[in-house]
């Protein structure tokens, strides 16, 4: 890692390096709950809306204890609406609601609810995990690569996982834009889904790209 590299990546951390399950309370960890969360999380994120708007329907999914994919199927539907208006989540508020319905009944018949029998299912490969992710209603690409981007923090079998918006934020600070090249940056999953996090972020922002350039600068 060179030097620039450093300082680009302690700006990036530092400033941006939150990740989305953490910013919806999601304490990730490789067991059953803390992935159904991400899982919720990212059909909420592959909406067209934004991502503040996401996170705040997603805590309060969950802090009407719609945490599980028994309590999310067992919710009537106007529980589930009325939790993502809570959120300010209105615009797809009654697709979503059906949604996450139907993908809890899916998790719940086909995997027992653990999203780990996926992984398995799949060999631990992440084309083969994403394959299956779409499978959910409200899970296409967009939302198979943020719950990869995320869960690699737990799932050492999927890192790295760096999409092309990750690539774009990283050529946006000039960090290496090839995967390997800008995975070795990272220390540890964890580091690495921060790291996407921010760059996710940094993507979508020339403003926040040249805010951390010249931070690193200095």
């Amino acid at each position: 890692m060179t030097k620039t590299d450093k300082a680009v990546m302690d700006v990036l951390l530092d400033r941006y390096g939150r990740t989305f399950a953490s910013e919806a309370g999601i304490k990730l960890a490789d067991q059953p709950r803390p992935l159904y969360q991400l899982l919720v999380l990212s059909t909420l994120l592959s909406a067209r809306i934004s991502g503040d708007v996401a996170v705040a329907a997603a805590r309060e999914l969950f802090a009407a204890g719609y945490s599980t994919p028994k309590a999310m199927r067992e919710a009537t539907w106007q529980d589930r609406v009325d939790a993502l208006g809570r959120g300010h989540y209105r615009r797809y508020d009654e697709r979503t609601a059906t949604m996450l319905g139907q993908g809890a009944e899916l998790l719940l018949d086909r995997w027992r609810g653990d999203l780990r029998r996926l992984r398995d299912e799949a060999g631990g490969d992440p084309r083969g995990i994403a394959g299956l992710l779409t499978e959910f209603p409200g899970i296409g690409s967009t939302g198979a690569d943020i719950f990869l981007r995320e869960v690699q923090a737990v799932w050492s079998q999927v890192a790295p996982h760096l999409d092309k918006k990750v690539l774009d934020g990283a050529a946006n600070v000039g960090l290496p834009r090839q995967e390997r090249s800008l995975a070795r940056l990272a220390r540890s999953g964890d580091e690495l889904a921060r790291l996407s996090a921010a760059l996710v972020r940094v993507s979508r922002s020339k403003r926040t790209a040249e805010e951390v350039k010249s931070a690193a600068a200095r």
